[in-house]
């Protein structure tokens, strides 16, 4: 079952949110910081999109799914990452470059993050309903099963 439209809207508002916040971090004309902004960014709005999903999460818990999707957007787009800290160094144009880069970056992590959660949600209530995970069995055989034997 997919989000519903009310948990997409809760998503968007959240995710569109911390995308701002970070960009307004990315402003800072100074390399590196702008993975730091988006690593804080990330964590709370990773706290925020499991509430949306009936969980909560620790902040630990949360730092580490935000550096794991900020790890996976780095490797789906790494010259985007790239020209986004060195960007900085160039005045002006770096410090329109870098927070839009990190806009698209938060938005693409964020939704990762927020089907993730849904996906868990999902597998939880299956497992509520069906007792067990439904890729798995929990078959109970009485009688051994034996091959006949050859004449």
């Amino acid at each position: 079952m997919p989000m519903t439209d009310e948990e997409k809207s809760k998503c968007r508002k959240i995710i569109h949110g911390h995308a701002a916040a970070a960009a307004a971090g990315n402003l800072v004309p100074v390399p590196g910081v702008g993975l730091a902004t988006d690593t804080v960014t990330m964590t709370t709005m990773a706290m925020a999109l499991a509430s949306v999903f009936g969980g909560s999460i620790t902040e630990a818990v949360a730092k580490n799914m935000a550096i794991n999707a900020i790890v996976a957007t780095i490797k789906k787009q790494p010259v985007k990452v790239i020209a986004k800290e060195i960007s900085k160094v160039v005045p002006i144009v770096g410090q329109l470059v870098a927070p839009s880069i990190s806009v698209a970056m938060l938005e693409s992590a964020g939704w990762l993050l927020a089907d993730e959660l849904a996906e868990e949600k999902e597998k939880s209530r299956r497992q509520e309903i069906f007792g067990t995970p439904r890729d798995s069995h929990n078959f109970k055989y009485e009688k051994k099963f034996e091959l006949p034997e050859p004449k």
